[in-house]
């Protein structure tokens, strides 16, 4: 690993941790040449996720899109990094889980839905009118109506 300060490639690892569930290691290095401290992340390489777009393209799945999607519903609310984080690792989880190389948009919306629902629900209104494209105040008022009536 080459530190980041000096750019020396040799370190030693002062202390390992489990992070995201066991899924990842944290590891604190010290570097050799100018006894730098530094921070990296191992995770399984897992199989590369296509998305299908709603209009038939493909593209290679992208966490951080999700994590931004999340984070524009949830601007000036009170979700913390940590939570998104962790909607955004159970979201991965479920791709990962149906063993499908391919996964669709909509798929991916409705998982990210499903938790803004339990988690902000001023949050999942948001997404939800720019993930359902609503068409009229109605299809608007219909969403409100159904986290009132949980609420």
């Amino acid at each position: 690993m080459r530190c980041p300060r000096c750019g020396h490639e040799e370190d030693r690892v002062i202390d390992s941790r489990a992070v995201r569930d066991g899924k990842g290691v944290r590891r604190r290095r010290e570097c050799l040449g100018c006894a730098h401290r530094f921070t990296t992340y191992e995770y399984v390489d897992a199989v590369a996720l296509l998305v299908v777009k709603r209009d038939g393209r493909r593209e290679p799945y992208q966490r951080d899109k999700v994590k931004q999607g999340i984070f524009r519903a949830g601007q000036k609310r009170s979700l913390s990094a940590e939570e998104i984080e962790a909607v955004v690792d159970r979201i991965e989880s479920r791709l990962h889980s149906s063993g499908g190389e391919e996964v669709e948009a909509r798929e991916i919306g409705r998982l990210v839905m499903d938790e803004l629902r339990e988690l902000d629900p001023v949050a999942y209104v948001r997404f939800a009118s720019v993930y359902r494209r609503f068409e009229s105040i109605q299809e608007f008022v219909e969403i409100v109506e159904g986290i009132a009536g949980q609420h």
